[in-house]
């Protein structure tokens, strides 16, 4: 059913993901699907990298750490942004393209009154990217 999985994360709040990583890991080892762990970084230092290089290093070390903990087939794409917090929806949405995803499995949060005026990054990839959407809330 599906082939390439995109799992959009946060390495500052990797801990934050466990069900998202969970379901995405089931779920490729259900469809036999590669996963692709995709991470946006600004170019300036943060307390994740110092460099974009120094985090696409981290990421596919993430990549490579759940391939083990779920017994799947990972990848890892880095993607840099100028200022991720607001570059982040179109950004995740090129990376859906350039990976080829026929799925994304991503976290979300609780709703709360301020995604009534701004959309949440779950729901700007549902309803916009090619791929299907499954939004995995944490709680």
């Amino acid at each position: 059913m599906f082939k390439k999985i995109m799992v959009p994360v946060d390495l500052a709040h990797a801990d934050r993901l466990e069900k998202a990583l969970a379901c995405a890991g089931a779920l490729a080892s259900q469809f036999g699907a590669e996963t692709i762990y995709v991470g946006v970084s600004a170019a300036a230092p943060s307390s994740v990298a110092h460099t974009p290089e120094e985090f696409a290093q981290k990421l596919s070390a993430f990549a490579k750490e759940q391939a083990q903990r779920h017994g799947i087939t990972t990848g890892a794409h880095a993607m840099t942004s100028h200022d991720p917090a607001t570059d982040l929806d179109p950004t995740l949405m090129k990376a859906v393209d350039e990976t080829g995803a026929d799925l994304v499995v991503m976290a979300s949060h609780v709703p709360n009154i301020a995604d009534y005026v701004w959309p949440s990054n779950g729901g700007t990839l549902a309803s916009h990217a090619k791929a299907s959407v499954l939004v995995v809330r944490d709680s």
